[in-house]
């Protein structure tokens, strides 16, 4: 049986830990501390030394009843800043933040009810397939922890990631690809006072590019495009002859991300190369996007959970990425779903009580649509 309380003790000791990204250690240590007092036996992979962390991924297979659908379950250890000696408080069945750091619910939320439904499966004694738990490090910013997973050791056939915000069985079955792109735009350089004429200002080069780019923010229903980061310049009497930008662009389409990325990038080059100056342009897809039919099985199974628990399922679509967008692009059919964060990445973020609550009902409703699944 979900307990409230016990629910509620565990996140507040989640997310009094100091957790940003790439700095999950004591995040880590206390989840393997956690799974193993349950009587489970987790492991940590490599992936912090991959990224330049200092923790990889906490991963846990609980072992269930064979021939059954398996399932993984995942949430993020990291937070976004400012993150560091977070003060949760308690008001009635509110937790905010204090006001001068996030909460740090996204995604400690998603980590209790994962943590609090397994508990109350092994209290009850109920049957359910083989579960993987995955609790993941540097999922803002680039989802690293989900790209360096080992998914040949989790074997899952649907996967469900607890990082959505919105009321309680919401999920989100579409979500955009992701491109990043780098773009360093050459100038001249030359004495601001004795000698201008003689240099090219590569910041007008690259605000001129910025003005003229054919596709920014808001494209279409499913596409943004966003210019986030402008750098360059060494002195005030210096024409510059470097600056920098970094930009993204998302599309629920592929077609679309790939369409908008090549006009946005080629603008860029005629510009500088109509300006006398040039761009050079590096480029990264981020994440794949996905695009979840609704009579796909994951789907079924949200349906079934939802007729027996109660509780309406919403289908959404999503403009940013998550774990799920890594999970869906390794072949493992995956939905991200609520646990009711709200005002994420601010400082006045909060998560209500009754939703983690609820969303433990939810999640164990899920687990049991699966083992009683028949393919």
């Amino acid at each position: 049986m979900i307990s409230k309380q016990r629910l509620t003790d565990e996140f507040l000791s989640l997310v009094r830990i100091d957790s940003l990204s790439k700095q999950e250690r004591k995040m880590a240590d206390a989840l393997l501390k956690k799974l193993k007092a349950m009587g489970l036996e987790p492991w940590e992979d490599d992936t912090g030394s991959k990224i330049g962390g200092n923790a990889g991924n906490v991963i846990c297979r609980i072992k269930g009843e064979p021939d059954r659908p398996v399932l993984l379950l995942m949430a993020h250890m990291d937070t976004v800043v400012p993150g560091i000696s977070k003060k949760p408080v308690v008001k009635g069945d509110i937790i905010r933040s204090d006001g001068t750091t996030v909460l740090g619910g996204d995604d400690a939320g998603g980590i209790a009810v994962i943590l609090e439904t397994v508990k109350s499966l092994q209290e009850d004694r109920e049957k359910h397939g083989d579960l993987y738990l995955a609790f993941t490090v540097a999922e803002e910013g680039g989802l690293f922890g989900a790209r360096n997973l080992d998914l040949s050791r989790i074997l899952a056939d649907f996967a469900f990631i607890l990082d959505d915000g919105g009321p309680i069985g919401s999920a989100a079955v579409k979500a955009p690809f992701h491109n990043r792109f780098l773009a360093e735009f050459k100038g001249r350089a030359a004495h601001a006072g004795l000698e201008p004429e003689k240099g090219l200002n590569a910041i007008m080069v690259a605000s001129r590019a910025i003005a003229q780019m054919p596709h920014f923010g808001r494209i279409d229903a499913e596409s943004t495009s966003n210019i986030g980061i402008i750098s360059g310049g060494q002195a005030r009497n210096i024409v510059c002859d470097s600056c920098t930008i970094e930009g993204e662009v998302r599309s629920i389409s592929e077609e679309k991300i790939e369409r908008y990325t090549e006009e946005i990038l080629n603008s860029f080059r005629e510009t500088a190369a109509n300006m006398g100056g040039k761009a050079e342009i590096t480029l990264e897809r981020m994440y794949p996007g996905y695009n979840i039919k609704e009579d796909a099985e994951i789907i079924q199974l949200l349906k079934k959970a939802s007729d027996s628990s109660g509780i309406p399922l919403s289908l959404h679509s999503t403009g940013g990425g998550s774990d799920t967008n890594v999970i869906n692009g390794a072949g493992i059919p995956a939905v991200d779903i609520s646990v009711g964060m709200e005002q994420v990445h601010s400082t006045g973020e909060m998560i209500r009580i009754s939703n983690m609550e609820k969303a433990c009902v939810f999640l164990t409703a899920i687990v049991k649509a699966a083992y009683a699944y028949n393919r």
